[in-house]
């Protein structure tokens, strides 16, 4: 499409504890490469590519002999970061989504507003300590991060399931598909921002 260049970003955070680097097209076909240190944060990852079609490359070193919080902290940060910059000053796009995703015994409910503004409320019920070698309270704290860096209203309820995998897994497709709906833009609204106050990014 024509306005390609104005809905891909690339970021690159370091600090002191890591390194990530985060390529992002928002109008992809579902290609992924994640590369975290974290297999199961990589296998999120990958659900989140695949399932909102973005072209995702993800790239993070960080000090996992210490644990795993500063890697997922900073990943979320900066994949937040690449949708935020991705998509511009927020023309034509659909802003608000929602997303109802089913995995066997697990059901979670996402919704997202592309408001310029980050919050999150979180309901996940995880049951375990952790889900491979990530903490389960990091999980919550992937997607406050996310939100904040991205500056998205983001509410996630997981409303059945027994298997921490399978609710992690509903979560991160659903909120692929709600991205994925919410970043589309609407040809009704053509180069018009989404909002009463004129402006996304203010």
């Amino acid at each position: 499409m024509d306005d390609q260049k104005a809905r891909t970003a690339t970021v690159h955070r370091t600090t002191a504890e890591t390194d990530v680097r985060v390529l992002l097209c928002l109008d992809g076909s579902g290609a992924v490469t994640a590369e975290t240190g974290l297999p199961f944060l990589d296998h999120m990852l990958a659900q989140l590519g695949r399932h909102g079609l973005f072209d995702l490359t993800v790239r993070a070193r960080g000090d996992l002999e210490v644990d795993a919080h500063h890697t997922v902290e900073d990943v979320a940060l900066t994949l937040g970061q690449a949708f935020h910059e991705a998509l511009g000053a927020h023309l034509g796009i659909r802003r608000m989504a929602d997303a109802l995703v089913p995995l066997d015994e697990a059901l979670a409910q996402v919704a997202v507003d592309l408001s310029g503004r980050g919050y999150a409320v979180c309901d996940l019920g995880l049951r375990g300590p952790a889900t491979g070698t990530i903490d389960s309270d990091l999980w919550r704290h992937f997607l406050e991060s996310l939100a904040q860096a991205g500056r998205f209203s983001l509410h996630v309820r997981v409303l059945a399931g027994r298997n921490d995998h399978h609710r992690l897994e509903a979560v991160f497709k659903a909120l692929a598909r709600a991205l994925d709906m919410a970043t589309q833009l609407d040809p009704r609204r053509a180069a018009q921002v989404p909002s009463t106050k004129g402006s996304l990014t203010a």
